[in-house]
């Protein structure tokens, strides 16, 4: 119930943001002979994850609707997540009450924003991240208990999943499960030193192409942050530090260690982030974003925070409970609603979309040869609610401004780079675009397809059109 309820505050769009990245990448798995155009901007991911294979696997067995396994699987995620969250709140909390706070206040906030990382505690789509989120905590609860095969199993796993972000939770578990070893007077295993980036095939050299892909993620860089958002680094830290002093013993001992954990843990990526981002020569080693190490962080707070206002402020009074959560979850739901205005707060699957691009987007999927290649504003995903166009319509398209730059950044080995900034460079000037430029774009790189705002162009023949958008077959 609890899963469903954080369905119903923080919503489902299964084509936003990053899911254009991950989507392709099973589709193309499930029939090879799609993206024949521009794959390398997603397949270079697919290539470190076993991410896609596994929800492709899923397909394949269940012999279910695409949409409707993507579902089943981001409901799972949130249903571990929060069972996860349950295991560490009984493990640091007697009271029911404090259990509950603790769970309940995680649903509430999982779309709460990270500080400068661009992330979320959880994706409104399903992601390698949603998957690695509840393993890292599954993982280090297995760490502190002292069960190192399992916390081996959900290590691998998340490594599996999603390499980077299981360093997180690897460096987490093994910290935690030496101070706790440390503050136990058993002797401390070699397996808690943390981890660290030291692999010297991450420092390539830094191109101009990678340069300018690299510019427009700032949130790599931890000194373009603004100031509200460093207050997300240090107000938790601080408020960690205060957990983890407890010298009259008023929390549980599990709180206090957890805490002290988690402001080494924090302290130690953030001078790896200093490291990495601020000198020039290290350019291309921001893409490893250590500060995205928050997004665990920022989880064991907020059980934290639930738990002591479950034991000392909510208790056992109902009132209370609805006077906290009713305007946490509305706020939470009404920021969502901002974010996605054009779109069902749910898509659920097999329901067709309101929304004129992604009507668009499936009248091309269901009306356009699989090898079809399109041209489309590079900008696109800042007018559609940020869906993407490779997710729904399934097709190839030149590069665009917004996703696959940061799908760019991640591998700064030529060419990659240097056939993202070529293609952008060539479709800069979109909006005043005529059908010249459109054939020129079919001279250079071979579309056929064009997909534009309203009004039409004079000398484009447009099959489909809507209130807002036209598709265009360049003869």
């Amino acid at each position: 119930m609890l899963t469903f309820a954080a369905l119903l505050v923080h919503g489902y769009h299964p084509a936003a943001e990053d899911a254009e990245i991950y989507i392709p990448g099973i589709k193309k798995l499930l029939n090879p002979a799609l993206y024949p155009f521009g794959s390398e901007f997603f397949l270079n991911h697919a290539r470190l994850t076993q991410f896609e294979r596994l929800i492709a696997a899923t397909i394949r067995i269940s012999d279910l609707p695409f949409d409707l396994v993507v579902f089943a699987w981001y409901v799972l995620s949130i249903f571990l997540t929060l069972l996860a969250c349950w295991d560490w709140s009984a493990e640091c909390f007697v009271e029911k009450e404090s259990r509950f706070a603790a769970v309940v206040l995680v649903a509430a906030l999982l779309t709460l924003p990270v500080a400068g990382t661009s992330l979320y505690i959880a994706d409104q789509y399903l992601t390698p991240r949603s998957l690695a989120l509840f393993a890292m905590l599954f993982g280090a609860h297995a760490a502190w208990r002292g069960r190192y095969l399992r916390f081996g199993a959900w290590s691998v796993f998340a490594v599996l999943i999603h390499p980077l972000m299981a360093v997180f939770g690897i460096t987490y578990g093994l910290l935690l499960a030496g101070m706790k070893q440390s503050a136990e007077g058993t002797k401390t295993q070699p397996m808690w030193c943390l981890a660290a980036f030291a692999d010297v095939g991450l420092l390539p050299a830094c191109t101009d192409a990678y340069r300018a892909a690299v510019q427009t993620r700032s949130y790599f860089f931890i000194l373009q942050w603004q100031w509200y958002e460093w207050i997300g680094i240090f107000a938790p830290l601080l408020l960690l530090w205060w957990l983890g002093r407890d010298k009259r013993k008023k929390q549980p001992p599990a709180v206090a260690l957890v805490s002290r954990a988690l402001v080494i843990y924090g302290l130690f990526y953030f001078m790896i982030a200093l490291l990495l981002t601020i000198p020039a020569p290290f350019e291309t080693l921001a893409r490893l974003q250590p500060m995205r190490s928050l997004q665990l962080l920022y989880a064991f707070l907020i059980i934290l925070g639930g738990g002591l206002l479950g034991k000392y402020v909510l208790k056992r009074h109902a009132l209370r409970w609805v006077i906290l959560f009713l305007p946490l979850c509305a706020g939470m739901w009404f920021v969502q609603r901002q974010l996605f205005p054009m779109s069902p707060h749910i898509e659920w699957p097999g329901v067709a979309p309101s929304n004129n691009w992604l009507r668009a987007f499936e009248w091309i999927r269901g009306n356009t040869p699989s090898d079809a290649f399109f041209a489309i504003d590079p900008n696109y995903m800042l007018s559609d609610d940020q869906h993407g166009f490779r997710a729904v319509a399934e097709r190839s398209r030149l590069a665009d401004a917004v996703k696959d730059s940061g799908a760019v950044t991640m591998f700064p080995q030529p060419p990659l780079a240097e056939h993202w900034l070529e293609e952008v460079t060539d479709q800069r000037r979109w909006p005043a675009f005529k059908a010249a430029d459109f054939y020129r774009l079919q001279r250079k790189y071979g579309i056929n397809w064009v997909v534009r705002l309203r009004p039409a162009v004079a000398g484009l023949s447009c099959p489909y059109e809507n209130e807002e958008l036209l598709v265009c077959r360049l003869d």
